[in-house]
C-alpha cells in the first residue's frame, strides 16, 4: 500500500537528533519525526522532593506542552486558561513513567532532573518524540551532572534506553509511525514504549473503528519493537555510545 509519504509500511519517517539545542540546560535536543518537532530540556537540581528526602534515592519526572502554532491553527496556552488540559497531563506523566523504568534511583542519588517536552510542530507521533527525545537529553544531563561532580562519576543511573513509536491499521495494514493524516484515518491506533533491550514499558492501543484481533496486535506490537530497535540504534549514535 502506498503511503502518503511514500514510504513502506514498516519504515520509519526521517528521524533527526540535535544535541545541546539550547546553551544554558544541562541537556538539551530537538528530535524530529518528519515534520514533527519537540525541544527536549533536561534540568538538574540536586535535592529531591520532600517526599524522598533521606531516602538516597532521586527524582525523575517530566512536563509536556504545545506550542499554540504547533498546529495548523492556534490554540490558546494553557497557562493563560488557568489549567492543564486531560490530554497534556497524560502525556507527561506518560513521558515521566517512561523515564523512570530505566532509571536507577539510587545511582541517580538525591537529584532531580525534570525533562520539558514542548512540541514545535506537530504531525502525529508527538508523544513518541517526547520520549525518544527525552532519552537523549536525560543522557546528557547525567553526564554533566558526573562532569561536575554532583554524581559520583563511577555511578549507573542509566539502567538501559528508551524509546516509542506509533503503530496502525489502516485500511487492515499495520503501519509504523503515523504522520497525522496517516493517524486521523487510522482503525486502530497504537503507542509503544520501549527499553533497549526490546521489553515493553508501556502500550496504549485503541480500536477507532472495527475491532482488531490476536493476530493484528502481535502485527503492531512487532512492527512498534523494530521501530523502537532502529530509534535505539540512532540514539546511540548520537550519543557516541
Amino acid at each position: 500500500m502506498s503511503r502518503i509519504d511514500g514510504r513502506g509500511n514498516a519504515d520509519l519517517r526521517d528521524i533527526k537528533f540535535t544535541r545541546n539545542w539550547l546553551d544554558n540546560a544541562e541537556g538539551s535536543v530537538l528530535v524530529e519525526f518528519g515534520a514533527t518537532r519537540v525541544l527536549c530540556v533536561a534540568s538538574f537540581t540536586p535535592g529531591v522532593p520532600r517526599w524522598l528526602k533521606d531516602t538516597g534515592k532521586g527524582w525523575v519526572t517530566s512536563e509536556y506542552a504545545m506550542l499554540p502554532r504547533a498546529t495548523h491553527t492556534r490554540s490558546d496556552r494553557e497557562s493563560v486558561k488557568g489549567k492543564l488540559g486531560g490530554r497534556t497531563q497524560e502525556i507527561s506523566r506518560l513521558v515521566g513513567r517512561s523515564l523512570r523504568s530505566i532509571v536507577n534511583m539510587k545511582e541517580l542519588g538525591e537529584n532531580t532532573i525534570v525533562i520539558d517536552c514542548d512540541v514545535l510542530q506537530a504531525d502525529g507521533g508527538t508523544r513518541t518524540a517526547a520520549i525518544t527525545g527525552a532519552y537523549v537529553a536525560l543522557a546528557d544531563a547525567i553526564s554533566w551532572a558526573k562532569e561536575k561532580g554532583h554524581i559520583n562519576a563511577k555511578s549507573q543511573p542509566l539502567a538501559d534506553s528508551v524509546s516509542a513509536i506509533s503503530v496502525g491499521i489502516i485500511d487492515g495494514i499495520p503501519m509504523l509511525d503515523l504522520c497525522y493524516e496517516e493517524d486521523v484515518r487510522a482503525d486502530t491506533d497504537m503507542n509503544v514504549v520501549c527499553s533497549g533491550n526490546g521489553k515493553f514499558i508501556e502500550v496504549q492501543g485503541t480500536a477507532e473503528g472495527q475491532p482488531f484481533d490476536r493476530a493484528l496486535l502481535d502485527s503492531l506490537l512487532d512492527l512498534a519493537v523494530s521501530g523502537c530497535a532502529e530509534l535505539t540504534k540512532l540514539q546511540r549514535q548520537v550519543l557516541g555510545l
